[in-house]
């Protein structure tokens, strides 16, 4: 598109996504990789939270979970996610909707290696999602697995991450008089190429 350039510009959207999380990551004063992530339950009531970008890849976004989580069974039904990332500091913001697959081999194994020890032994300790009595028995359940675990804990087999493969992505940039700026890459297959689209702010 003619007029996609400065900020916009550039032929792969996942390049831009990262431009965009570079810059944040210099002026952002806490979390610039936060994304407000929304899924559905069985009767299409949404869900969204915060949660921790932790890669962006050739063809997706990857975060990591517990999949026993409300969020990691909500999106093993649908198969399908959406996320959006805003960063007040640049007046930015994208939004991504797409289909969803485990990042659970090699890949998750090196992440969780690479987290601190405290963090491995809460991912083994903690039932996300379900109901705690109370804050010392979620301590108590932490001090049991250090014991059994060590101090090189293998990942949990319900811990890892999910791909989020984009059939949409949308970059938006503030705009004086709040004529924002935004441009939509969409197709309706993952192996697709993209069409980009300038909307009204």
């Amino acid at each position: 598109m003619s007029d996609r350039g400065g900020i916009f510009a550039g032929p792969d959207p996942f390049v831009i996504a990262q431009q965009w999380l570079d810059a944040a990551s210099k002026t952002e004063p806490n979390d610039p990789n936060a994304i407000a992530l929304s899924s559905v339950d069985p009767d299409g009531m949404p869900n969204a939270r915060m949660v921790l970008l932790k890669d962006i890849t050739l063809d997706a976004f990857v975060f990591y979970t517990n999949y026993n989580s409300v969020k990691g069974q909500e999106i093993a039904l649908s198969g399908k996610a959406a996320f959006v990332m805003h960063w007040k500091s640049l007046a930015r913001q994208i939004r991504v909707r797409g289909m969803v697959s485990r990042e659970d081999g090699e890949v998750a194994d090196a992440y969780y290696k690479s987290r601190s020890l405290k963090s491995r032994l809460g991912a083994w300790a903690s039932q996300q999602s379900q109901p705690l009595t109370s804050r010392a028995s979620l301590m108590a359940d932490v001090a049991r697995v250090t014991v059994q675990k060590g101090s090189d804990p293998e990942r949990p087999p319900f811990w890892g991450g999910f791909r989020i493969v984009p059939l949409e992505i949308e970059f938006w940039s503030d705009g004086a008089f709040r004529l924002h700026d935004r441009f939509r890459w969409s197709r309706n297959e993952v192996d697709q190429d993209w069409e980009v689209t300038r909307l009204s702010p």
